[in-house]
Protein backbone atom coordinates (compact mmCIF):
# COMPACT_ATOMS: atom_id res chain seq x y z
CA UNK A 1 0.00 0.00 0.00
CA UNK A 2 2.85 2.24 0.70
CA UNK A 3 4.85 1.63 -2.26
CA UNK A 4 1.42 2.88 -4.23
CA UNK A 5 0.87 6.05 -2.06
CA UNK A 6 5.05 6.77 -3.28
CA UNK A 7 4.04 6.09 -6.98
CA UNK A 8 1.12 8.01 -6.89
CA UNK A 9 2.84 11.02 -5.18
CA UNK A 10 6.23 10.78 -7.76
CA UNK A 11 3.07 10.73 -10.57
CA UNK A 12 1.82 14.15 -9.36
CA UNK A 13 4.88 15.86 -9.09
CA UNK A 14 6.57 14.40 -12.37
CA UNK A 15 3.55 15.62 -14.09
CA UNK A 16 3.62 18.75 -12.12
CA UNK A 17 7.11 19.15 -12.87
CA UNK A 18 6.57 18.87 -16.95
CA UNK A 19 3.59 21.31 -16.72
CA UNK A 20 1.06 18.69 -17.16
CA UNK A 21 -0.49 18.70 -13.93
CA UNK A 22 -4.26 19.10 -14.09
CA UNK A 23 -5.57 22.32 -13.48
CA UNK A 24 -8.23 23.11 -10.93
CA UNK A 25 -11.46 24.62 -12.44
CA UNK A 26 -13.14 27.95 -11.97
CA UNK A 27 -15.34 28.67 -8.85
CA UNK A 28 -18.66 29.31 -9.92
CA UNK A 29 -18.74 32.87 -8.73
CA UNK A 30 -15.72 33.46 -11.68
CA UNK A 31 -16.64 36.00 -14.17
CA UNK A 32 -17.39 33.71 -17.55
CA UNK A 33 -15.47 35.61 -19.84
CA UNK A 34 -13.32 38.95 -19.80
CA UNK A 35 -15.25 40.66 -21.70
CA UNK A 36 -14.32 44.48 -22.40
CA UNK A 37 -17.42 45.53 -24.31
CA UNK A 38 -18.53 49.25 -23.28
CA UNK A 39 -22.07 46.97 -22.81
CA UNK A 40 -20.33 44.88 -19.94
CA UNK A 41 -18.24 47.65 -18.53
CA UNK A 42 -21.89 50.28 -18.13
CA UNK A 43 -23.01 46.96 -16.24
CA UNK A 44 -20.09 46.58 -13.52
CA UNK A 45 -20.16 50.40 -13.10
CA UNK A 46 -24.15 51.13 -12.53
CA UNK A 47 -24.43 53.96 -13.99
CA UNK A 48 -28.12 55.39 -15.75
CA UNK A 49 -28.26 55.15 -19.06
CA UNK A 50 -28.41 59.04 -19.69
CA UNK A 51 -26.27 60.28 -16.55
CA UNK A 52 -22.46 60.77 -16.02
CA UNK A 53 -21.38 59.23 -12.94
CA UNK A 54 -18.34 59.53 -10.48
CA UNK A 55 -17.27 57.45 -7.97
CA UNK A 56 -15.38 57.41 -4.60
CA UNK A 57 -13.87 53.96 -5.34
CA UNK A 58 -11.96 52.25 -8.28
CA UNK A 59 -13.73 49.83 -10.84
CA UNK A 60 -17.44 52.15 -9.68
CA UNK A 61 -17.58 51.12 -6.35
CA UNK A 62 -17.83 52.83 -3.48
CA UNK A 63 -19.93 56.57 -3.51
CA UNK A 64 -21.97 56.93 -6.75
CA UNK A 65 -22.43 60.60 -7.86
CA UNK A 66 -24.74 60.59 -10.66
CA UNK A 67 -25.86 63.69 -13.09
CA UNK A 68 -28.07 63.33 -15.86
CA UNK A 69 -27.62 67.14 -17.00
CA UNK A 70 -25.46 68.23 -19.67
CA UNK A 71 -23.08 70.52 -17.69
CA UNK A 72 -22.42 71.10 -13.97
CA UNK A 73 -20.62 74.13 -12.65
CA UNK A 74 -19.88 72.35 -9.13
CA UNK A 75 -20.54 68.86 -8.37
CA UNK A 76 -19.92 69.66 -4.69
CA UNK A 77 -23.40 71.13 -4.70
CA UNK A 78 -24.89 67.41 -4.72
CA UNK A 79 -22.10 64.96 -4.34
CA UNK A 80 -21.16 63.86 -0.90
CA UNK A 81 -17.93 62.42 -0.96
CA UNK A 82 -16.80 65.91 -3.12
CA UNK A 83 -17.76 68.02 -0.63
CA UNK A 84 -15.95 65.83 1.99
CA UNK A 85 -12.83 66.39 0.19
CA UNK A 86 -12.49 62.93 -1.47
CA UNK A 87 -11.12 61.96 -4.37
CA UNK A 88 -13.25 60.92 -7.85
CA UNK A 89 -11.00 57.31 -8.88
CA UNK A 90 -13.37 56.17 -11.62
CA UNK A 91 -16.17 57.63 -13.56
CA UNK A 92 -19.02 56.33 -16.67
CA UNK A 93 -19.98 58.85 -19.18
CA UNK A 94 -23.18 57.61 -20.66
CA UNK A 95 -24.25 60.41 -22.16
CA UNK A 96 -24.55 60.66 -25.92
CA UNK A 97 -21.86 63.44 -26.13
CA UNK A 98 -17.65 63.45 -24.87
CA UNK A 99 -17.81 65.32 -21.29
CA UNK A 100 -14.80 66.86 -20.38
CA UNK A 101 -13.97 67.36 -16.71
CA UNK A 102 -12.03 69.77 -14.66
CA UNK A 103 -10.61 70.01 -11.18
CA UNK A 104 -11.82 72.93 -10.27
CA UNK A 105 -15.12 74.40 -10.24
CA UNK A 106 -17.31 76.36 -13.51
CA UNK A 107 -14.79 74.73 -15.95
CA UNK A 108 -11.49 75.09 -14.56
CA UNK A 109 -8.56 73.22 -15.06
CA UNK A 110 -9.20 70.74 -17.84
CA UNK A 111 -8.10 67.33 -16.54
CA UNK A 112 -9.50 64.62 -18.70
CA UNK A 113 -12.36 63.61 -21.50
CA UNK A 114 -14.33 60.36 -22.05
CA UNK A 115 -16.09 59.68 -25.08
CA UNK A 116 -19.81 58.63 -24.78
CA UNK A 117 -20.52 54.83 -23.29
CA UNK A 118 -17.08 54.69 -22.12
CA UNK A 119 -15.36 55.01 -18.49
CA UNK A 120 -13.24 53.59 -16.32
CA UNK A 121 -9.98 53.82 -13.33
CA UNK A 122 -8.97 57.27 -12.84
CA UNK A 123 -5.27 58.10 -11.54
CA UNK A 124 -7.64 59.04 -8.07
CA UNK A 125 -5.35 61.75 -7.17
CA UNK A 126 -7.96 64.57 -7.74
CA UNK A 127 -11.32 65.67 -7.35
CA UNK A 128 -13.89 66.27 -10.56
CA UNK A 129 -15.49 69.83 -9.69
CA UNK A 130 -17.05 70.30 -12.38
CA UNK A 131 -17.80 68.90 -15.84
CA UNK A 132 -19.40 69.72 -19.70
CA UNK A 133 -19.93 68.41 -23.42
CA UNK A 134 -17.03 68.97 -25.14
Amino acid sequence: MRSIRLFAIASVALAAALGTAPTVAASPSAPASTSTSSHAKAAAFHCRPGAFCIYSNYNGRGVRCQWTQPRKANTADDCSFIRRGHKARSLWNGTGHRVQYYTHTNYHHRVGSTHSGRGGNLQGSYQIRSFRPQ
